[in-house]
């Protein structure tokens, strides 16, 4: 039988193991530090160059003026570039910057690194717990990320 807390200290520790990597990674930066929904646009534009803004907004579970906003801050700090869609030329496709990819690939470097560094101080088992424990955790994502959506179906007029 499972413990009645465990739903919440498997929440508790994947939000604590996220805040802790993001604090360990902001330390030394000397550029502007991004924030958290500014950092997942660019992951996203990265994965999916060409993204239009309500697709973006649709993929990040935010509203599409949240995501214009985003956009505009990430356009002025020159990490995006809003290029009008040949199709529709009301829609913008958006781009990363030499500089925003730059930055996700030293983020990227850095947060492996990071990762690497402290699970190389557990002991044998409990990196192969770790490993063993991936599958589980993607299913997990993909089943909050699938209830997601369906809410948001339900919630449409």
């Amino acid at each position: 039988m499972e413990h009645e807390s465990y739903p919440e200290e498997l929440a508790d520790t994947l939000v604590r193991i996220q805040r802790l990597i993001r604090r360990r990674l902001r330390g030394g930066l000397a550029l502007p530090r991004l924030r958290g929904a500014e950092v997942e646009l660019l992951r996203l534009v990265e994965s999916r160059p060409g993204i239009g803004i309500s697709d973006a907004a649709r993929a990040l579970h935010l509203a599409g003026n949240s995501v214009s906003t985003l956009v505009n801050q990430l356009v002025k700090g020159g990490y995006l570039v809003r290029e009008t869609d040949p199709a529709d030329r009301r829609a913008a496709r958006l781009l990363l910057t030499a500089p925003a990819e730059k930055r996700l690939a030293d983020w990227q470097r850095r947060r492996a690194e990071l990762v690497s560094r402290h699970v190389s101080r557990l002991d044998e088992a409990d990196r192969e717990a770790l490993r063993a424990a991936l599958p589980a955790l993607r299913k997990l994502a993909v089943t909050l990320h699938e209830e997601h959506d369906e809410h948001e179906e339900t919630e449409k007029p």
